[in-house]
């Protein structure tokens, strides 16, 4: 099964862990590897698993400082052994690299239904934590990270709150410091 049918972008077959109105099949696909968990709490890694996989690939590219920072932040949120951790990251690091356009808005609304305001600020924080991996954040990552911040809800200065930690990474913040420098 593929992380769009998890997430509801496709039928599902009725099982006990059947995805509720709004999974798509990405989603649910990381769900299923994750049978440990509750389906629901499976449901949510998958999202966030693959809103983290987004801002990692807003530049085309996974870094390896990123994928590592995605499966550290997917392994402590899930509660998940190293190993489910990292498969979770590889299943949406393919995903998004096939479905990313598709599944991008689909996903983050889906999120923001599923999670509390609190847990919306803890994701966007963890998209800059992501971001940041490599200790640059690119203007594209920057960007995504912002239409990320729109998409699941939060305000303006929840998202200025979030950047602003990781401001010396930015590249425009760093490109504007080089030109005071001259």
């Amino acid at each position: 099964m593929s992380l769009r049918a998890l997430l509801g972008l496709a039928p599902v077959p009725d099982t006990a862990s059947a995805p509720t109105p709004g999974d798509t099949a990405t989603m649910r696909r990381i769900a299923a590897e994750l049978e440990a968990l509750e389906p629901r709490r499976a449901r949510y890694v998958a999202a966030f698993a693959l809103i983290l996989g987004r801002v990692a690939h807003a530049d085309s590219t996974f870094s390896n400082a990123e994928t590592i920072k995605m499966a550290e932040i997917i392994r402590d949120l899930g509660h998940l052994t190293e190993t489910h951790a990292a498969l979770a990251v590889d299943i949406a690091k393919t995903q998004v690299r096939q479905f990313g356009g598709t599944d991008n808005y689909l996903v983050t609304r889906r999120f923001r239904a599923m999670a509390t305001a609190a847990q919306r600020v803890e994701l966007l924080d963890c998209v800059f934590a992501v971001s940041a991996a490599d200790e640059s954040i690119s203007v594209l990552e920057e960007s995504q990270a912002g239409q990320i911040a729109k998409e699941i809800g939060l305000s303006r200065d929840e998202t200025i709150a979030a950047r602003v930690t990781y401001q010396d990474h930015l590249e425009s913040v760093k490109q504007l410091r080089g030109a005071d420098n001259r």
